[in-house]
């Protein structure tokens, strides 16, 4: 049985991503098991690690489910970050990609189900 998924953001520094991911996030990073990695638990079972690994950072792309795109991604730009324009996906579903400063690619979901 599978009991946490983790989603692995590489970045090449890593007090940057720190702020930048607490901004995204709206809080400090819930463990640093070691020196480099940093760690939020997004939900039960579900954690996303920001690790220094200059070599592979910029090429990652994540997926967040949010209950409210539209006020999701007015608190962001509250928070300073900038988020893309929202397109409309299917079946109600609308998506806003932000970029951290390497790169990476989080996409905030409007409109998430498990089932269509």
């Amino acid at each position: 049985m599978i009991d946490h998924v983790l989603t692995v953001v590489p970045v090449r520094d890593i007090d940057v991503a720190r702020e930048w991911y607490a901004r995204l996030l709206g809080r400090e990073p819930d463990n640093n098991p070691m020196p480099g990695l940093i760690e939020w638990q997004i939900v039960p079972g579900a954690w996303m690690q920001v690790f220094l690994d200059a070599d592979r950072a910029g090429g990652t792309r994540s997926n967040l489910a949010v209950d409210d795109l539209d006020a999701h991604t007015t608190e962001l730009a509250g928070r300073g970050l900038a988020v893309g324009d929202t397109t409309d996906a299917t079946n109600g579903v609308r998506l806003a990609p932000i970029t951290d400063p390497d790169g990476n690619v989080i996409t905030l979901i409007g409109g998430f189900r498990t089932v269509y």
